[in-house]
């Protein structure tokens, strides 16, 4: 694997990790924009934006995009969180240039207003989807209530009455501050030929403008609060789906990756605790614990879905399960929980489309580079005694926020 970074005179990134052993290449525009960055008039223009990305541009129709894509036998596709906006496609090596001249075009989207009338439409069906199934909005609640008056309290998708009020020329706004030149990061991982990489990117995206943007990184208070619990009741529901969540180490900690790896230990979907406690035993549907990090923050969650009558139980359970794992871990179910996580991070390093992801992200949030290599030494060195410190300082057993959303009313 071979690291290559070039930056335009306008302030575009271009990264790439090239694999002469690849057989496909994939690239991508990381927009450093997402739900963090919006306020509450535009709550939701992220992703909206993303939908209107694909309608096309001043001289391609959104039936022009998909018929080029498919025309080069791409797989292309995009996403938004809540720090970020993706557009990425893998073809073979010869389409590389054609995908990136594609892509480019897409950056500067026409925005037109019939085309905005029409796909607000979808947004809302979106938003309404999401709240008419598992988890019936429980995790963007959680994350609201956990968040509070942080940005990463927003939802991706916005809300009804901000995406109904959003007129297209706030659009236009977002879109011209948040797509800027220095905004982006061009990624590349796989099957490519950097020096014509560097060329496509000078003869198509040059004359981007450049905005300055401001820190991103808002603090975000880990101090222990009283717990926090709401209830959303829908009727309609067979189980009852539970969200918690409590303070983890943020994406700029080395602790972020001792974090994954205690979350695997405690809450993976096979041979973890709650696993073995709550999901083979048949008391729970579904039993799992994530870390995730952001820019400035970071959260441990747990899902738990089960028998309604049993929730109240089986959280207090989970708890149970957390407060004993401070007392010891064993040496062998953290060599599993590793083992797992080693071959996940190799098995993806054999994809040129998964490692785009892990490139375009690192370097839009830290402006580093972190090879395979870097991830397997990084977790051969955590200890056993790292996953304990982190159960001592970050006390998953407290400080929480508790959504649930099923048939079970409100107290």
């Amino acid at each position: 694997m071979q690291f290559r970074h070039e930056q335009l005179p306008n302030g575009l990134d271009i990264i790439a990790e090239v694999s002469e052993s690849a057989h496909s290449a994939s690239l991508g525009f990381f927009v450093k924009t997402g739900a963090r960055d919006e306020h509450d008039s535009i709550s939701g223009a992220s992703h909206f934006l993303e939908h209107m990305v694909f309608k096309g541009t001043d001289t391609l129709s959104a039936e022009d995009i998909n018929l080029r894509f498919d025309s080069m036998g791409a797989s292309a596709n995009a996403f938004t969180s809540e720090e970020d906006t993706v557009y990425y496609a893998a073809v073979l090596p010869e389409k590389q240039h054609a995908a990136i001249e594609l892509l480019a075009a897409m950056m500067r989207p026409a925005l037109r207003e019939d085309d905005f009338i029409t796909e607000k439409q979808v947004i809302l069906e979106e938003i309404k989807m999401y709240d008419d199934q598992p988890p019936f909005g429980a995790d963007d609640q959680c994350r609201a209530l956990f968040f509070k008056d942080h940005p990463l309290a927003r939802s991706v998708l916005g809300t009804e009455s901000s995406i109904e009020a959003l007129p297209v020329e706030a659009m236009r706004s977002y879109h011209q501050e948040r797509y800027s030149a220095d905004n982006l990061v061009l990624a590349a991982s796989g099957a490519v030929d950097f020096d014509s990489l560097i060329a496509s990117a000078r003869q198509l995206c040059s004359s981007w403008q450049s905005i300055s943007h401001s820190n991103r990184k808002v603090p975000f208070s880990t101090t222990p609060s009283e717990a926090i619990t709401d209830v959303i009741t829908r009727d309609q529901a067979a189980l009852e789906y539970a969200v918690r969540m409590s303070p983890g180490p943020a994406e700029d900690t080395s602790d972020r990756f001792a974090a994954k790896l205690l979350a695997v230990v405690l809450g993976d979907d096979s041979g973890s605790r709650l696993y073995w406690d709550l999901v083979d035993s048949g008391k729970a549907e579904h039993a799992a614990c994530h870390h995730h990090d952001f820019l400035d923050a970071g959260v441990f969650v747990t899902q738990l879905s089960c028998e309604p009558e049993a929730t109240q139980a089986l959280l207090n359970r989970v708890i149970e399960i957390y407060e004993a794992a401070t007392k010891g871990l064993t040496d062998s179910e953290v060599e599993q929980a590793r083992n797992k996580l080693l071959s996940r991070v190799v098995l993806a390093g054999e994809r040129p489309r998964q490692r785009l992801f892990s490139l375009g992200l690192e370097w839009a949030h830290l402006g580093r580079y972190r090879s395979v290599g870097d991830d397997l030494t990084t977790l051969d060195t955590i200890s056993r005694e790292d996953l304990h410190r982190i159960l001592c300082e970050w006390q998953l057993t407290q400080s929480s926020t508790t959504v649930l959303a099923g048939p079970l009313q409100k107290d």
